[in-house]
Formats: C-alpha cells, structure tokens, sequence
C-alpha cells in the first residue's frame, strides 16, 4: 500500500492504492499529512493524471480499478454512485431507491458522505431532492465547480453533435 500527494486543480489531493487499485482519493487540508509509505508508483501517476484531464475537460470516464473500503451497504451506494452518468445528477431519494431500499435517504446520505474514492466515485452528482447543494468532502465551492465542468463538456457535446447533424 502506498500513496502520492498531487497537484491538481482542486488543490493537492492524496491518491492511494493497494494491489493496484485506487483505495482512496481525497483533497488534503492545510497541514494534513497522511500516514505510510509515499510513493509516486506507475499507476499512481496514471490515476492522478486521469484525474488531471478530468479536471480540465478532457476526460469523462476513468479506466482505473477501484478498491474502496466500507460495509456492504455502503459498497452498494458507491456502487451506484458509479452509475450516474457524466453530466447528470441523482437525489439521495433516487439513490435510495435504485439500491431496492427507498427509506434509506439518510443512510444514502451518509454512505455518500464517508465515500473514499473523491471524484472517481461520482459523489458530487448527488444533490438534494429540492436541487439545492448539499455536503461535499472538498466544500461546496468545488462541488459546484465539478459540476459546471460536467455540465459546460456536456452542453459542448451536444451542440458539437448537432452541428455534425445538421451539416451532413
């Protein structure tokens, strides 16, 4: 096990893996410092470079293995954190009810809040049932900004493909 500090465009964020998969992706506070064994291994690079051209527009999906830590139940949170398409969001209500159990919000919620893979795990597509901002491990600012960069890539998306369309 072992992790690297990068920088990126949300700041320095701590990447770690385990038997070659991401194990936790988080922003780094002031003065926080994480504990074992830096590394900047192959795949370590590889993954903050992913998430470096995901920051920047150039990326949509990551081709990294995934290796988060938690209880079955959060497992199937995150699991369907994954499922949100680029661009869009889901309520904790929608999550809820997608893992069979739709009184669950606020344990939904909770999964959400104690997910280890930043970014990688789309956390940030989940917003509240009225469409208002809720927790982000990164603050708000950033979620905010995450989700503009998906929605302006995919907005360009669409328009691009429609000039393609009405120009053939």
């Amino acid at each position: 096990m072992s992790y690297a500090i990068y920088d990126t465009q949300i700041g320095p964020v701590c990447i770690r893996e385990e038997d070659g998969a991401v194990t936790q992706l988080f922003r780094m506070e002031v003065g926080q410092e994480p504990v074992g064994p830096q590394e900047q291994t192959e795949f370590l690079n590889r993954a903050a470079q992913q998430v470096r051209e995901y920051l920047s527009g150039k990326r949509e999906t990551f081709d990294l293995a995934l290796a988060p830590k938690g209880t079955p139940f959060q497992q199937q949170v995150w699991k369907a954190l994954q499922s949100i398409p680029y661009g869009e969001t889901r309520s904790y209500r929608q999550i809820a009810e997608e893992i069979g159990n739709p009184k669950a919000v606020r344990a939904v919620g909770h999964a959400n809040h104690r997910n280890p893979i930043l970014l990688l795990i789309p956390c940030h597509r989940v917003i509240g049932s009225n469409k208002s901002l809720t927790g982000f491990a990164a603050g708000l600012e950033v979620k905010q900004k995450l989700l503009d960069l998906e929605s302006a890539a995919k907005t360009q998306w669409v328009d691009s493909k429609e000039r393609q369309v009405t120009l053939c």
